[in-house]
């Protein structure tokens, strides 16, 4: 009879609409007390998938390593998970979970299905997740600096070279992967504490450290495969990085400025692009090319941190979210402002056409709307600003193909 009662209830729960009062919630807890002594955990299979909704009193619930937003379903006492990405959508049901699906009703969030959960193998998932794979804005403003720098390198009226831009997107790419996970190695303790970095690999148990740092060396070996493949000059311009990318992830711990030291790291490839196809260094061209994107990651990651701004507060460690404050927005302009000035200053050591000064315009443009709309009480829209920045930078990169190439 318990079991068949729980069914009903369950059942009643994955309707396509889930509504829960307080009073309701109370009365179906009231009526499974009586007849459940012990948690139990129901199962339901259909030809496609398994989805396991539980009653359950631990906070960390996995299934098969699939991440779920966990909230509290009651008030107290017991806590109703939906497991393995399921939601109140039929499709879900049938085993075709929506990518990017995500519902909140009444205290419970399913977290969204990205494409790792629905084409990769369960085995790499984890793996592919600490990488952010599924996430890859991180991987084009890495990325961006090095193809402005490339550009720039480029002969006038000649477009910037393809084998050095394909090189230089899958060392972004690596590069990226190792730095999350040296973020997640370094950060464990920490992001069990964050809202939003609660379910990552390593912080919820899907991986342990030691697979984390396999990994690690993994990423690593193929980046400095990629990294053998240029100068001399290069490759010690390059390694040098890797200070940076190492302690970047504790300066949160000790400064108000860790997004300044991301910004150093980040924009690494602004140095590195051009002495990749020139074999040599041109300050008054790369030095503020550099600066340009160590001021532009302090818009677009002051931004981003506002998100955690409050868990922050009670973990104890630093951002310029916090250190800007009510003055976020006028801190931000400033840097913003440096940042197109010195794109100017660059494109006008390297002698740029006017095309490069008119895609300027419009990434001014696309900066001041990130800074005048952000809405910074807003998780969402900063991580919509946040994200946008990747048009910031191909716009950037156009000007600069533009301008060399009319040269």
């Amino acid at each position: 009879m318990a079991f068949f009662g729980l069914s009903r209830v369950s059942r009643r729960l994955l309707k396509s609409s889930v509504s829960v009062t307080p009073s309701s919630s109370s009365a179906l807890l009231q009526s499974q007390h009586k007849s459940l002594s012990n948690p139990v955990t129901t199962h339901y299979t259909n030809p496609f998938t398994k989805c396991y909704p539980s009653w359950n009193d631990n906070y960390q619930v996995w299934s098969k390593g699939r991440e779920l937003h966990q909230e509290k379903f009651f008030g107290v006492g017991w806590n109703y998970r939906l497991i393995c990405g399921m939601s109140s959508s039929s499709s879900v049901l049938e085993g075709k979970p929506k990518k990017d699906d995500k519902e909140k009703s009444d205290g419970v969030v399913v977290k969204e299905a990205s494409w790792i959960d629905l084409y990769l193998p369960e085995e790499v998932r984890g793996y592919a997740k600490l990488a952010r794979l599924d996430k890859p804005i991180g991987t084009w403003l890495l990325a961006w600096p090095c193809m402005w720098s490339i550009a720039l390198a480029a002969d006038p009226g000649s477009l910037p070279s393809f084998k050095y831009m394909a090189l230089f997107g899958c060392g972004a790419l690596l590069l990226r992967g190792a730095g999350c996970t040296i973020n997640d190695l370094l950060d464990q303790d920490i992001d069990t504490k964050v809202d939003r970095t609660k379910l990552r690999p390593i912080a919820s148990g899907l991986l342990t450290p030691f697979q984390g740092i396999g990994f690690l060396g993994l990423q690593l070996l193929l980046g400095l495969g990629i990294l053998l493949q240029l100068n001399n000059y290069s490759r010690v311009l390059g390694a040098s990085s890797l200070l940076l990318v190492f302690s970047y992830p504790l300066m949160k711990r000790f400064t108000f400025w860790p997004q300044a030291f991301l910004g150093l790291t980040i924009n690494w490839g602004a140095l590195l692009g051009w002495t990749a196809v020139k074999g040599s260094i041109a300050p008054s061209i790369v030095l503020p090319l550099y600066l340009s994107g160590v001021c532009w990651t302090l818009v677009y990651d002051t931004i981003y941190a506002h998100q955690d701004k409050e868990d922050d507060v009670k973990v104890g460690v630093k951002s310029t979210a916090l250190r800007f404050g009510d003055n976020t927005k006028l801190w931000l302009t400033g840097f913003g402002t440096a940042s197109i000035g010195f794109l100017a200053l660059s494109g006008f050591s390297a002698d740029l056409g006017w095309q490069y000064y008119a895609s300027l315009a419009a990434a001014s443009g696309q900066l001041g709307w990130q800074i005048g709309t952000a809405d910074l009480s807003s998780g969402a829209d900063c991580s919509r600003k946040f994200v946008s920045n990747k048009w910031f930078g191909a716009i950037i990169f156009s000007g600069v193909v533009l301008g060399r190439s009319f040269q």
